[in-house]
């Protein structure tokens, strides 16, 4: 789901900028106030975890890449603000060392992957995983959690550059951004994740939480997510 720079008009971007700012205000604060120093190491592992298995993405149709993140799982162990917080880390590396994702999208980016992911991912986790303390329902809510995470920022992003042609065109009608309308941007981003992507992040969710279930089971529950 990284969006490259150009893609983007400048009211998009300055906007998506303007949000993750407030946002990351926001997590700083509550971050600050939640997380022990003892768990500091966390949010860097966290971020690590985030950046590698977003180093594995494929281009997809409409202007973007599809990957897994890893949000729902981050919010799950250390919180939706910590998540925010560490997957900013890791499209921050990966923006400024390797290229992947724009500078000028990078508050896109972070607003797609770092901020809804992990807020949706949460969500659906806390909902799911308050029904039923059993360890088959979490790792379920895990991986439910996971699915809706991912697809819920493909979505964003498949937002975002479908309106740009609406937005951002030349007096005879040549889009000066992305050029992919919401007819293709959807479909083609939205349907990749759907029916690959969200699995593989399901997948993923539902295997780190089973086994932090038997080797860290004090990181499983709904006490971060509900800080």
């Amino acid at each position: 789901m990284h969006i490259p720079d150009g893609y983007l008009g400048p009211p998009t971007y300055a906007a998506l900028w303007a949000a993750m700012l407030a946002v990351w205000r926001s997590a700083a604060m509550k971050v600050k106030k939640t997380m022990k120093a003892a768990e500091t190491p966390l949010l860097a592992l966290g971020a690590a975890v985030s950046f590698v298995i977003m180093m594995f993405n494929v281009p997809v149709v409409g202007g973007t890449t599809g990957h897994a993140t890893g949000s729902a799982l981050l919010s799950i162990v250390l919180g939706p603000w910590a998540a925010v917080i560490a997957v900013s880390i890791a499209l921050a590396v990966q923006a400024l060392l390797f290229g992947d994702g724009g500078i000028t999208s990078y508050g896109a980016n972070c607003f797609n992957m770092a901020f809804v992911g992990a807020i949706v991912g949460g969500a659906v986790y806390r909902m799911l995983r308050a029904t039923g303390g059993k360890k088959k329902r979490t790792v379920l809510a895990a991986g439910l959690a996971g699915y809706a995470s991912l697809n819920a920022s493909a979505f964003c992003a498949a937002l975002e550059l479908g309106v740009q042609p609406l937005l951002h065109h030349a007096a005879d009608g040549r889009p000066l951004y992305s050029p992919f309308p919401l007819s293709v941007t959807i479909p083609a981003i939205v349907g990749a994740h759907l029916a690959v992507y969200g699995l593989v992040e399901a997948a993923f969710t539902m295997l780190a939480v089973a086994y932090l279930q038997k080797a860290y089971p004090e990181l499983i529950g709904i006490k971060n997510i509900t800080q």
